[in-house]
């Protein structure tokens, strides 16, 4: 048996949970969650947990098992704290600011680039080189902040651009001067 699969989740007070056929709707204090489980995974409600069950040991159901797991209690974690992304941006004169809802990033190109947050997505501007995604949905808010940092990666000579916080940039040696001189 799945050994992420069998465990059981377990709801913090003020969080519920409602099935209707294969979607699963979690209501917690930050918000709501609907998503679409895999038909075969049979979600049981226990007291103040959850477990999710496989019908057979086919490799589909095995894979499946952990997976649906997973996302539930993502879902669950997302409703109760939330999900943060943290971003840091290295450069000279690059820097972010936020206008209304916006994020604006000045990175080096000829103009700025503005990026408008989906809904249920908010952008915390903690300085002009430190910046944040925050948001009730993991894979919602892993999708925008690889978009912000899309914008301009960090490149290896100088290591410029928009990076994870704690992400470590292999960096590669320059061009190497000509010995000798000129011919």
């Amino acid at each position: 048996m799945s050994r992420i699969g069998r465990q059981p989740i377990l709801l913090p007070a003020g969080v519920e949970i409602k099935l209707d056929g294969p979607v699963i709707t979690v209501t917690g204090p930050r918000g709501t969650l609907t998503r679409s489980i895999p038909a075969a995974m049979t979600v049981e409600t226990g007291e103040g947990s959850l477990l999710v069950t496989r019908p057979s040991d086919l490799k589909q159901h095995k894979q499946l098992h952990g997976l649906t797991r997973t996302l539930i209690a993502n879902m669950v974690e997302g409703v109760t704290n939330g999900y943060r992304k943290s971003l840091e941006i290295t450069g000279v004169g690059y820097r972010a600011q936020k206008i209304g809802d916006k994020l604006q990033l000045n990175l080096g190109y000829s103009h700025p680039v503005e990026i408008v947050p989906p809904d249920g997505i908010s952008f915390v501007v903690e300085s002009p080189i430190k910046l944040a995604v925050l948001g009730i949905d993991k894979e919602l808010v892993g999708q925008v902040a690889a978009r912000v940092r899309a914008t301009r990666k960090p490149e290896p000579y100088k290591g410029k651009g928009v990076r994870y916080s704690g992400e470590v940039i292999r960096r590669k040696a320059g061009k190497a001067g000509k010995i000798g001189g000129k011919k």
